[in-house]
């Protein structure tokens, strides 16, 4: 069948379902406390207000813009525009311009006035908190790009922001830019005291980590913040040595009590040339036969061994007085925040919006942080997933998911007695599920409630 072509000066959009989105930050009370944050003002009577450029940024990255450049994909929506009250739509140039004004100073009050609204949102008993880094690969010249630790690309000038999470709610708590050449640790107590002062009210009842961040002096600093701690160990000579020589082991046994084949748990006391003091040390090792794909490392002191040799060790430092299975299960969830790094760098394009401003860079970085930490909140309280994987039917849905499963819906808006209506166009199975969520966005129970991984005594 043939078809010709017409066009219809009818104003519509493909992205219908941010009517939902929009509603839940009018619940919240978003942009007054954009307002309030602090803001770099323009200079100009016509430049368009700093609310509205960090809310229309947000928006073309729920949408899926990965460049400054792919902004153009919201301005030129009229619906959009309406539906989000903005007198005219900037170009992406502007927004860019906004995060040119960022300096040190403003990048930490105004994020820091932004997430402790943003946690002040949230109802909970003690949060666990994970700390991690990863590499951002640059490809130009840019402040504070520089060659370090890159397996992906090796040799490469990258950044290597340090960053924290808040497990139970699957949020981000901070995030701090930093050159390439940076080591995991670097700098990692000031980094706590902020991330902290963030969170506000909110406990930290656990903090997790990896080897990365094993250095000695950090966790002096925890045992004297009195902060329990869960550390993985690099594995030097030392250690190794008091892993073969640890007795105790025993195979660890699933919820049902069977035994779980090729995976040995032990306790013990160690104290390394540079700790203070004795601590509790969990060792772990799992058969390189029996375990599909085992973890740790194998023991290159030992690599020769026939027994030894057989097994791959890790090592947890702990000021907790919990059995070693207890301590093994804790830790093991630290692993989702590496999916948290994977959905901030293949949805919401963490990566992608580098400048040449280093401060630039990361005012930009931390909106899109604070982009992840809203959808966090849309996807765990208003369509009711699960914050943590309490069961094997508990969901959480990507934002890619989310951009075709409730975003991307046409819709046209009309008015009636001089209120404007969103229209969508949706299957007539689908319009009673979002009809509950039109009407939930408005209603929410606020602050959130969260219940904690590890909650404090």
């Amino acid at each position: 069948m043939e078809f010709d072509l017409c066009f219809t000066d009818k104003e519509i959009t493909a992205w219908g379902g941010m009517g939902i989105m929009k509603r839940m930050l009018d619940h919240l009370g978003f942009e007054p406390v954009l307002a309030a944050a602090g803001l770099p003002q323009p200079r100009s009577n016509r430049g368009y207000r700093p609310e509205q450029l960090i809310t229309q940024f947000m928006l073309s990255v729920w949408c899926g813009a990965n460049r400054f450049e792919h902004g153009e994909i919201v301005r030129h929506d009229p619906v959009l525009k309406r539906l989000f009250s903005f007198k005219r739509m900037a170009n992406f140039k502007a927004v860019m311009r906004l995060f040119n004004k960022f300096t040190q100073a403003t990048n930490e009050s105004v994020m820091d006035e932004l997430y402790r609204w943003l946690f002040g949102q949230l109802s909970i008993n003690g949060v666990t908190l994970d700390l991690d880094s990863t590499v951002m690969t640059r490809y130009g010249a840019q402040e504070g790009a520089a060659r370090g630790y890159n397996p992906a690309k090796r040799g490469r000038a990258s950044h290597h922001p340090l960053m924290a999470f808040v497990a139970d709610t699957r949020m981000i708590a901070n995030c701090w830019l930093r050159p390439g050449n940076s080591s995991s640790a670097n700098n990692v107590q000031a980094f706590l005291a902020n991330t902290r002062h963030r969170l506000g009210d909110k406990q930290v009842s656990l903090l997790r980590a990896d080897s990365g961040f094993s250095d000695s002096v950090f966790i002096d600093y925890l045992d004297e913040q009195q902060l329990h701690h869960i550390i993985a160990l690099r594995q030097n000579q030392p250690l190794q040595r008091a892993l073969v020589n640890a007795e105790g082991w025993w195979v660890l046994q699933d919820g049902h009590g069977k035994p779980v084949e090729g995976i040995e748990l032990t306790r013990f006391t160690y104290q390394a040339s540079t700790w203070r003091q004795p601590r509790w040390v969990v060792g772990i090792r799992q058969h390189i036969d029996q375990r599909a794909a085992p973890k740790g490392k194998t023991l290159n002191l030992f690599a020769n061994d026939p027994v030894i040799g057989k097994w791959r060790f890790s090592a947890l430092v702990t000021d907790l007085d919990l059995p070693a299975e207890a301590i093994w299960r804790l830790y093991r969830g630290r692993a989702d925040c590496e999916n948290r790094i994977k959905d901030l760098k293949y949805d919401f394009a963490a990566d992608s919006f580098n400048m040449n401003n280093f401060w630039a860079t990361e005012a930009a970085l931390n909106t899109v942080m604070l982009s992840y930490n809203l959808m966090s909140l849309l996807r765990q309280v208003l369509l009711k997933t699960s914050a943590v994987k309490h069961s094997s039917n508990s969901v959480q849905h990507t934002l890619q998911t989310l951009r075709y499963k409730l975003f991307a819906k046409a819709a046209y808006i009309t008015t009636e007695s001089r209120r404007p209506i969103l229209n969508m166009a949706l299957a007539m199975q689908q319009r009673t599920w979002m009809q509950g969520l039109w009407n939930a966005s408005k209603t929410i129970d606020l602050p959130a409630t969260f219940t904690p991984i590890y909650p404090p005594p």
